[in-house]
């Protein structure tokens, strides 16, 4: 039996050079269709797109976290990438019983639920954690596609702020926008 009270949750946005790091965490009904998730990754764009209007649709409770570029260069990139996966813990309407986190760790905090745990490759064998994974990835997809409109050429609505060959070459003729990440290399090099 499915235990409804278990959220999943994930982040994206570890290894782009611009736009914030995007958890989600997502507890869904008991008879939601979890044979239809997967890991954001593995997902065409269609298809995270449908498959997030499905969860927004009929999920128990979604959260949202988020850390921009700014405190990104403050604290780290894992750090950053723990704190928003908090946030979207925190940001839950539901109490979880049970916590799944893609990754290594776990993120700081006191979450009251009864088991939290960190699962390695959790996106790929965790519905829970899949869900979270593609609610992730859309809201910060969209994001760099708005991203692209105000910061024209860096080309952030195909790469959404990935080191590619595009964002290299526009880094190195335009120097770097407000929403790279100062600290990141290739974003420190262009900016002399």
């Amino acid at each position: 039996m499915v235990n409804p009270m278990l959220a999943g949750v994930d982040e994206v946005g570890r290894g782009p050079l611009a736009g914030p790091v995007v958890a989600a965490a997502v507890i869904l009904p008991e008879d939601f269709p979890r044979g239809i998730l997967r890991d954001s990754k593995k997902l065409s764009a269609q298809q995270r797109e449908f498959l997030s209007q499905k969860i927004w649709a009929e999920a128990m409770a979604i959260g949202i976290g988020r850390v921009e570029p700014e405190e990104i260069d403050k604290i780290n990139i894992l750090q950053a990438s723990l704190k928003a996966m908090a946030m979207a813990i925190r940001d839950l309407k539901l109490q979880p019983q049970h916590i799944k986190i893609d990754g290594l760790y776990i993120p700081k905090g006191d979450f009251q639920a009864q088991q939290i745990e960190a699962i390695v490759r959790g996106d790929s064998s965790v519905p829970e954690i899949s869900a979270a994974s593609i609610v992730a990835k859309v809201l910060r997809d969209q994001e760099m596609k708005a991203m692209d409109v105000r910061y024209p050429g860096y080309g952030f609505a195909q790469h959404n702020g990935y080191p590619t060959a595009l964002h290299l070459e526009a880094l190195k003729r335009l120097g770097p926008c407000v929403i790279h990440r100062k600290t990141f290399g290739p974003v420190r090099v262009s900016a002399f």
